[in-house]
């Protein structure tokens, strides 16, 4: 019970710049962080009589999210916090994958390296598109952007010598100081680690001058001119940056499958990309691995729901079995339609009112 003289808290609020750069605004922020990643380092090996308790199908598609989940942090940064447009997100995750491979079956060079130089070489490769969409803005960017989809897939298809053409490209395990990572339960750290690494760097990234440069050019653009932010600069900036983690989380892909295709890489991946960040939350870090959660998972519930239908009475009418499998191709359109319409902001603001909610229970502000 307060005392009289001491003033109760009424909400959450920053008394210093320290306080408002903090990557986790409170402690239990950030003990929930670290009770998270503890967790997923002790899942993939424990067991109850024998058997695992996480499934292979399971840690599969954990490493699918972290995977999508680097390279749709790099589309937020340049959507969400930079107020640019890609269509082409894709070609570079695609790219990452095939350079990535190139590295290390032609100089062989580890795994572990080819990565971060697949994500370089991706970086050079975005930098160089951004340079003209630099100049263009709004429908024509989006344009660019699409255009630069095409010639991309156009190269993978003819560079035999970089991608192996449209029979595609072998990419070896992960390798670490002469260990080579086999299987999803050894894998999935590996997933981990870039995860936590790429997250902390973009978060970083957002507290310094660089990046809060880059959400004034969002914000308007023509007044961050006036302040002196050079918008070329930081238009190119963000084109780089996103292609690098769309190149990191495309090699990251191609050594999971073992095999890097052409026809993997298409527009509707791109779109996907596009999605999850619309889902999550445009302009949120955290927003960027709630989407990707969401559209990975949606197809699969959908996959589950439409074979529990089909094994009632009821999933022997045509009708039924047809409309099913039309709503489950729809399903992940439909999905954006929804947000965008009823939650514009996506999940992370969802969740923030959630939190907000519990924090100032039972009072309404």
């Amino acid at each position: 019970m307060a005392t009289a003289g001491t003033p109760l808290p009424s909400g959450e609020f920053h008394t210093s710049y320290r306080a408002d750069m903090t990557i986790m605004p409170s402690r239990m922020s950030r003990w929930f962080l670290v009770l998270g990643v503890v967790l997923m380092l002790l899942l993939p090996q424990m067991s109850l009589g024998g058997e695992y308790l996480v499934s292979e199908y399971a840690l599969s598609m954990l490493i699918t999210i972290g995977i999508f989940g680097i390279a749709a942090l790099g589309l937020n940064i340049l959507v969400g916090f930079s107020g640019q447009i890609s269509l082409g997100h894709s070609a570079f995750f695609g790219f990452g994958a095939f350079a990535s491979a190139w590295i290390n079956n032609s100089f062989e060079i580890p795994v572990f390296w080819s990565i971060p130089l697949a994500g370089l070489m991706t970086t050079a490769v975005g930098m160089i598109v951004g340079i003209p969409a630099a100049r263009i803005k709004g429908l024509y960017l989006a344009i660019a952007t699409l255009a630069s989809q095409f010639i991309l897939e156009d190269f993978f298809a003819r560079a035999e010598w970089f991608t192996g053409g449209t029979a595609g490209a072998l990419a070896n395990s992960f390798s670490i100081f002469g260990y080579e990572v086999l299987g999803d339960r050894s894998y999935i750290y590996v997933v981990l680690a870039y995860v936590v690494v790429m997250y902390a760097l973009a978060a970083n990234l957002m507290r310094t001058r660089d990046g809060r440069a880059m959400i004034a050019v969002r914000d308007h653009y023509l007044s961050a001119e006036m302040m002196g932010i050079n918008l070329t600069k930081y238009r190119i900036l963000s084109f780089g940056i996103s292609s690098f983690y769309a190149g990191i989380g495309g090699a990251l892909w191609g050594h999971y499958l073992s095999f890097v295709s052409v026809e993997g890489f298409d527009i509707l991946l791109s779109i996907q990309f596009l999605g999850m960040i619309i889902i999550g939350g445009l302009g949120s870090i955290m927003g960027s691995l709630m989407g990707t959660a969401f559209l990975v998972l949606l197809p699969e519930i959908m996959e589950h729901a439409v074979s529990t239908v089909g094994k009632t009475d009821w999933g022997n009418a045509p009708w039924l079995r047809d409309g099913l499998a039309y709503f489950k191709e729809m399903a992940i359109g439909l999905a954006i339609i929804l947000f965008l319409i009823f939650e514009p902001d996506g999940l992370a603001h969802r969740w923030r009112l959630i939190k907000a909610y519990w924090k100032l229970y039972p009072f309404s502000y």
